[in-house]
């Protein structure tokens, strides 16, 4: 081989070398329910190419009820996990359960409570004048701050199965729900608009939709972490102010039940109420998590008796991951 024919093989190694050298490390994320919007921006991440472009080959794995995918966290077989809000994070802790919040995508949880229009309904605290539809989990967590920020009483709650139609059928009740989901049902089914009262703007101010994944990974790999983490906020930004029609298409492969109106009615929920792009996050960017709110949670969760005092939220998370104001552009401007 010639000096000319070996110059022009060595640039067409060098020419290659960066697609060669793209190892792209294999990703394992589980959510905790099927497909939906509430998780576009992942879908939106691995559709568009943003977890590729950071070095990821992400498989996103579906929850459901009979799935408990953070038991496969634990285990190995996956590498983060969808936590529905901080409560699990401080359970983690309760229970050395070697796991951290590397970051908080809803700054909003999106528990609502509905109520009729034509009941006089006005201001949250109405609501102790009807029968309440509150699920077991529900009365475990927000319905104990409930009681001891607003003086609701288990007297008034009946349990939810998760069918509307009791609600529905009882103009004088309230029923749990998710703001992106429950009220659209509601609609269809009985051909009205209910009241939406958001737990988040009545100072519920629990994070949702965390990211967990294990302390050894957070160790021996943040650099993956932090790929995955910044991937994932870009995924979430184009998906709510971007082309999001790939996105949508893989979450209605993955859940066939899935349709265009729910998807639609979902992402107008997020943005409306600003479930993904609001307080901290319009500065810090998507997924921002702060000292000062795990501490106020903390703190109301205490005082309501659903967490004990003794155990040290700090250790449910960290913020080595978050507040680096990645996608800030993709938001819109205020």
């Amino acid at each position: 081989m010639n000096i000319a024919t070996r110059l022009f093989a060595v640039a067409v190694m060098l020419a290659l070398s960066p697609a060669q050298a793209q190892q792209l490390d294999k990703v394992t994320f589980a959510t905790n329910w099927v497909a939906q919007a509430e998780h576009g921006g992942f879908y939106q991440a691995v559709a568009d190419g943003t977890y590729r472009k950071y070095g990821l080959e992400v498989t996103i794995l579906p929850g459901g009820p009979n799935v408990n995918h953070r038991l496969q966290l634990l285990a190995g077989r996956v590498d983060f996990y969808m936590s529905a809000n901080s409560l699990q994070a401080f359970d983690a802790v309760e229970r050395n359960i070697p796991t951290l919040a590397v970051a908080a995508i809803f700054q909003k949880d999106p528990q609502v409570l509905l109520a009729h229009p034509d009941q006089g309904i006005e201001k949250f605290e109405d609501l102790k004048k009807l029968t309440l539809f509150v699920s077991k989990e529900g009365m475990a967590s927000y319905f104990q701050w409930m009681k001891r920020d607003f003086g609701f009483s288990e007297n008034q709650v009946k349990p939810y199965t998760f069918n509307p139609q009791p609600f529905i059928a009882d103009k004088r009740s309230a029923m749990q729900g998710y703001v992106t989901s429950e009220p659209y049902a509601v609609e269809r089914e009985a051909k009205f608009k209910p009241k939406i009262f958001l737990l988040a703007d009545q100072g519920f101010d629990s994070y949702s939709t965390l990211v967990e994944t294990r302390r050894d990974i957070v160790e021996k790999n943040p650099a993956m972490v932090q790929r995955f983490i910044d991937a994932s906020i870009i995924g979430w930004a184009n998906y709510l102010y971007g082309d999001n029609k790939a996105a949508n298409a893989l979450i209605k492969r993955q859940n066939p039940e899935m349709t265009d109106e729910l998807l639609a009615y979902s992402i107008a929920k997020m943005k409306e109420y600003g479930i993904v792009d609001s307080g901290d996050a319009r500065t810090l960017g998507i997924g921002a998590m702060t000292d000062a709110r795990m501490n106020s949670f903390f703190d109301k969760m205490v005082r309501a008796g659903v967490v004990k005092p003794s155990l040290a939220p700090g250790k449910s998370y960290t913020l080595q991951f978050v507040n680096k104001k990645v996608g800030l552009d993709l938001l819109p401007k205020q």
